[in-house]
């Protein structure tokens, strides 16, 4: 007898095809870290609330829906409006999709049987919505387990299921929270092979982007031929996150490419350009960002604060392994920038003082780097008992635990001149004392330089996801290399 076809997600072409068992894992590692907490029973029952299908405003215009993510991470549902349930002693999985009406085939299209969802999501059981009441009730859980706590970084409260009926249960929504962020912190052979394939293609994109930009385009331009590329070559409906395009005075701007400032800029020459972007395959991230010169060739002071940046990024990346604190990272890749910026003449004394003073969050002010897996911006940074450090710089680091095998991070260090900072620090004359003005003035309207990279923190150290060149020598060769438009260059085997 022939074996039933596996449950895949797979998008065709050469976009990486996705088990089911992915996520069939996923449940297990809950169910096995739920009997291991103290206060939850056998008999408790999983119950996680789907995303919902939103529309623009007062519209009837549908937004481009993308599945919550503790949901996504254990049932890898691409519909809306779904919730599903976990029996914690047996492992049961129930999917709960909603029963449409007929006119859902007129104008969406067919309306798939509980069995075709069955076979997609290689789950036990499928049910419609308007029964999880019943269907759950005669299951006879002794507590209901949903899912209420705050992300770390955001500050928003996780949704918790809620359906007509559920006040006949016990619901309890304190024990899952630390536990399902606890299993989403360490990522799964399958996991990693998903965040090994985001990080291919949008390190590709990236390259492509080197070879394409040229003085006179606009910053757009590259958030477009970017998009295009992850979504024609590697099936990335979505990005991450909002795509950083800055050049000029613009790549100093942190979270440049908001609605306030939307990648409009002309793209000059002699200007540094950052563009932080990353593809989403399937729910995972990717996170990159890549900096160099609009017309590929380094100024004496563009290679200087760019090789600062880059000694920095792979001192971190030699120091990461098992066991070393975050925190520590963030000091080190501060001490490396601040020893450079003395080597530049921006900075003058002693480095030991300068640390005292916090005086790297004024050219770096963001945090090293974070999590990164289904969300850009993983969870599981800040687990109860680690507080956040009250210091500047290290403020905003996103994760301040110790490193663990299997954490999937972002090294990304930066040097950034803005003005609003620099300004303030030549007020402080504990900070100021330390600041060469003249030879600062000549950085002023620089921008900034990032260098970020994914990686997979393994046994010994790590493993580098991200693949573009890095060094200035390598940059320079690369987008020397060829003039050909993005039509040719995307038919190619070039990048």
């Amino acid at each position: 007898m022939a074996a039933a076809p596996q449950a895949v997600f797979w998008l065709g072409n050469d976009t990486l095809r996705v088990s089911a068992q992915l996520f069939a894992e996923n449940r297990r590692r809950l169910c096995l870290g739920l009997k291991a907490k103290e206060g939850v029973d056998a008999c408790s029952i999983v119950v996680l609330q789907g995303g919902e299908q939103l529309q623009r405003h007062c519209t009837d215009t549908d937004l481009l829906f993308r599945q919550e993510s503790f949901f996504h991470w254990a049932f890898g549902v691409t519909e809306a409006d779904c919730y599903g349930a976990i029996e914690v002693d047996s492992g049961k999985s129930i999917l709960f999709v909603p029963k449409l009406p007929e006119s859902y085939a007129t104008w969406m299209g067919e309306i798939h049987s509980k069995d075709h969802f069955k076979k997609k999501y290689a789950v036990d059981e499928v049910c419609y919505i308007c029964d999880i009441a019943q269907v759950l009730s005669n299951l006879k859980p002794s507590v209901l387990l949903t899912l209420r706590g705050q992300n770390t970084d955001s500050g928003s409260v996780s949704r918790e299921a809620s359906f007509e009926g559920i006040s006949q249960f016990q619901v309890n929504n304190m024990l899952l929270h630390p536990v399902i962020v606890e299993c989403r912190l360490v990522k799964t052979d399958m996991e990693l092979e998903v965040l090994r394939y985001t990080n291919k293609v949008s390190s590709d994109a990236h390259k492509m982007i080197m070879k394409s930009v040229k003085p006179g385009q606009q910053e757009y331009e590259m958030e477009s031929l970017f998009q295009h590329y992850c979504y024609s070559k590697g099936g990335m409906r979505h990005t991450s996150y909002t795509c950083i395009c800055g050049t000029g005075n613009n790549s100093s701007v942190l979270h440049y490419g908001h609605a306030g400032a939307p990648n409009d800029k002309i793209i000059m020459d002699g200007d540094m350009c950052l563009f932080d972007m990353g593809g989403e395959y399937y729910c995972y991230s990717s996170d990159i960002t890549c900096s160099f010169p609009a017309n590929g060739k380094f100024t004496r002071d563009q290679r200087a604060i760019y090789e600062a940046v880059l000694k920095a990024s792979r001192k971190v990346m030699s120091a990461i392994k098992p066991g070393v604190k975050w925190t520590d990272m963030h000091r080190l890749a501060d001490r490396v920038h601040l020893e450079e910026l003395v080597k530049v003449g921006i900075l003058k004394g002693s480095v030991e003082e300068m640390m005292k003073v916090h005086l790297g969050a004024v050219f770096m002010p963001h945090g090293l780097g974070h999590l990164l897996g289904i969300d850009v911006h993983d969870v599981g940074g800040y687990p109860e008992g680690v507080e956040r450090i009250n210091e500047p710089g290290l403020k905003s680091l996103r994760m301040g635990r110790l490193v663990q095998e299997r954490m999937v991070l972002t090294v990304e260090p930066g040097i950034y001149f803005i003005n609003h900072l620099l300004d303030e620090a030549l007020k402080d004359p504990a900070r100021s004392c330390f600041i060469n003005d003249q030879v600062l003035g000549r950085f002023r309207g620089f921008g900034g330089v990032r260098i970020e990279d994914d990686i997979a923190v393994t046994a010994d150290g790590i493993e580098l996801l991200t693949c573009v060149p890095r060094t200035v020598d390598e940059i320079e060769a690369f987008m020397s290399q060829s003039d050909k438009p993005f039509s040719q260059l995307v038919s190619s085997k070039e990048i």
